[in-house]
Parts: C-alpha cells; sequence; structure tokens
C-alpha cells in the first residue's frame, strides 16, 4: 500500500466531513486507506461520518487521547510506505496528494514533507514553513525582530520567510495539520511524542527526523486550512497546552545548554502565558459588563456562485437563514477567476462544489487578497454552507 492518510477528529463532523470529501477526490489513482480516530467527541461524528464513508476505517477512543497519541494508535494499524497527518479542518486539491507522493518519491531522503497551505483569505500561512525555535530563533521571534526583518536569514528564520513560495525547498520544521511522513524514516526516529498532548509533537518529531540525518521539505502545493477550527482557543486549557508544550520541547531539546542563554527564553514563556490568560479574563469581564465589540457594523454578504439547476436550492436555504446574500448564475465555461469585493463589511464568495473543484476555489483566491473576502463552500447534496467560522445547515 503506498499511502495511509490518518486524521484525528474532536467535534468538527462537518468540517471533517469536507476534509474527507476532498481526500477522496485527492486519493483516485493512489493505493491508500483512510483512518480517522476520533478523541471521544460529543456531536456524534463517528455515527454521521461512518455511513458516508463506509470504507474509511473509524476508530473512537473512549476518552481524549491527545493529538500524539492518537495519531500513533493509528499509525500502529497503518500499512502505507508513507503516511499523512491531516488536520481535519483542512481542505487538499485534487493534485495535492499525487504531487507530494511524486516530491517523496523522488527524494529519498525526504523524511517528511509539508505544503503551501493557505487560509481562507487566500493568503499563505507563514506556518506553512518554520525553523527549529532555538534559544536565539525563538529571541528573534518574540522580540520582534522575525517580524521587521523577514528577508534575513539570521532573523527571519522561524518563519524561514526568506524562502520562495513557489519553489521546493529543504526547511527544518513541517507542520503537523499536513505532514507526509516516510515509514522507513518513522521507523528510525520513532513515533510522535506523548508528552505533547496537543502542539509541538510536530515540531519535536521534525527536529528527531533532522538529527537523524533526513531532510525535511516544502512542496508549493496549496492546501487551505482553517487554522484551528478543532480548537477552543479562547479557552485557559489552551492557554496552558500551548505553553506547556513551548516548554516541554525548549527542555528536551535545549535544556542541557548555559542558564543565561535558556532562562530569557523560558521567562519570555511564562511572560506570554500569562498576558495571554490576562487578556482572557478581560475580555471576559468586559462581555459580562455589557462592553461587547461586534466584528462587522452589519451582516457579511453572502456571493453564492451555484449553477442554474442549484439556484432554487440555495434561495431556500438564504431564506430559511436569513442571509444577506447575492446569487450568481455560473454558465457553462465556469467562473472567470476573478473575486470582487461588493461589500464594505465582511463577504463570503460562496462556491457550489459540484460545479468547482478544490483547486480552483483556491486559484481564484490567488490574485490578490483581503480579510474581508473569504472562500466559503456549498454543497448542495447536504444544504450545508462551511465557512471559517460557521456551519450553514
Amino acid at each position: 500500500m503506498k499511502l495511509s492518510v490518518i486524521i484525528v477528529n474532536y467535534n468538527v463532523k462537518f468540517y471533517l466531513e469536507q476534509c474527507l470529501r476532498s481526500v477522496r477526490k485527492a486519493l483516485e489513482g493512489i493505493d491508500a486507506e483512510v483512518i480517522v480516530i476520533d478523541n471521544h467527541s460529543r456531536d456524534g461524528s463517528v455515527e454521521y461520518l461512518s455511513a458516508r464513508f463506509p470504507d474509511y476505517t473509524f476508530i473512537s477512543s473512549n476518552h481524549n487521547l491527545g493529538f500524539a497519541r492518537a495519531n500513533n494508535r493509528a499509525i500502529e494499524q497503518s500499512r502505507g510506505e508513507y503516511i499523512l497527518l491531516l488536520n481535519p479542518d483542512t481542505v487538499v486539491s485534487e493534485t495535492s496528494l499525487h504531487v507530494v507522493l511524486d516530491f517523496m518519491d523522488g527524494h529519498p531522503r525526504a523524511g517528511a514533507a509539508g505544503v503551501r497551505m493557505i487560509k481562507v483569505d487566500g493568503s499563505d500561512a507563514l506556518e506553512s514553513r518554520r525553523g527549529v525555535p532555538s534559544p536565539m530563533t525563538s529571541f528573534y521571534k518574540m522580540s520582534g525582530l522575525c517580524r521587521h526583518f523577514p528577508q534575513s536569514r539570521r532573523f527571519g528564520k522561524y518563519y524561514m520567510s526568506y524562502l520562495s513560495w513557489t519553489e521546493p525547498a529543504q526547511i527544518e520544521i513541517v507542520s503537523g495539520a499536513f505532514c507526509m511522513l516516510r515509514r522507513k524514516a518513522l521507523d528510525e526516529v520513532g513515533l510522535l511524542d506523548e508528552d505533547y498532548f496537543m502542539y509541538g509533537e510536530d515540531i519535536d518529531l521534525s527536529y528527531r527526523l533532522l538529527k537523524g540525518g533526513w531532510e525535511n521539505w516544502y512542496v508549493p502545493v496549496k492546501i487551505l486550512h482553517y487554522k484551528g477550527e478543532s480548537t477552543q482557543k479562547s479557552s485557559f486549557r489552551y492557554v496552558h497546552v500551548f505553553y506547556e508544550a513551548m516548554l516541554i520541547f525548549f527542555r528536551k531539546h535545549f535544556g542541557h545548554l548555559s542558564f543565561l542563554l535558556t532562562c530569557p527564553v523560558q521567562l519570555a514563556i511564562y511572560a506570554k502565558a500569562f498576558l495571554a490568560l490576562l487578556s482572557m479574563v478581560l475580555g471576559k469581564m468586559r462581555r459580562s459588563l455589557g462592553f461587547v465589540d461586534s466584528p462587522f457594523k452589519s451582516d457579511p454578504l453572502y456571493v453564492f456562485h451555484v449553477p442554474p439547476g442549484h439556484r432554487i436550492l440555495c434561495e431556500t436555504l438564504v431564506k430559511r437563514k436569513g442571509l444577506r446574500a447575492e446569487i450568481c448564475d455560473v454558465i457553462e465555461g465556469g467562473h472567470d477567476g476573478r473575486v470582487a469585493k461588493l461589500s464594505e463589511h465582511k463577504q463570503y464568495e460562496v462556491f457550489d462544489m459540484s460545479a468547482f473543484s478544490y483547486g480552483d476555489v483556491f486559484g481564484f483566491f490567488s490574485q490578490t487578497h483581503s480579510a474581508d473576502v473569504v472562500m466559503a463552500m456549498y454543497y448542495p447534496e447536504e444544504g450545508i454552507v462551511i465557512t471559517d467560522t460557521d456551519v450553514l445547515n
């Protein structure tokens, strides 16, 4: 078997369904298996999805194993020459898996490969390429030097922003949102470190691959990453888990260095965690007192692109959900590739996925980026619209 796709799920059944739809198209012509391990979701994910994807393997955990342990359990059951760790809040293009597998076959020392992740506005996610967060690299990131001098190979190393977005390149850290792994390399360096509950395990594994003599690569094929739909980032638990992971990595790999070098970075991690918690507490206090900032002065505009045969279905959804919307008929030949801003407020460009490929949608947003104009996807057979913040059904 060529490939095992492994996805850890927690309470995001509609995002996972969309992910699995895209994976099914991307796997055409590949000898592969898909394993979904569910971390004790409460939204009926397994029951809902196992009926829709009967050819995929679903594993139900009786409790939340965390990201590392759950992936390891699935890896132990998998059979592929390559293993893809994939987040449930991602969407892959139809050609992405073929391209990355061909790249891995052509680079026998590649232990892991990541891709060009984009955000919902079409802009590139900086997390697509990263350097090892050594004490100095971490200092440059926390001090703002990384942001101010992105083209510097010293100051900009955290995001390796001096690299081209359109050419393959060797990198140091591959994101766990899309991490293609060679089984032979995993057998040599070991599975994910289960000391990490969530966050940091991808950094740790990438670093161990480098130390084991393997290469980590960036392959410029686009996927969409909603970035954190499966995580409640406004929770105290998130802050604790995230910064604890940073400390685990730092102590594990750099604890032997001079105290004068490591102490400032560890203090900075504690300080950022404290400030994050303080901001969270103040925000909750403001909301409890009625000081709520509305992100938009009016409802967002939904611009639907649908074939004429689906207009009535679309109009029914718009009416039922009370959406401020425009419906554009997609005639033969499809979309003209332009995304135009029609509203002063947030605008969703909603594409009927029975008429467009995922690659097409990513391409529409490759020319111009606006934080107020973002992509959304409509599945008429299910009557569902998926955006970065909501599922409308």
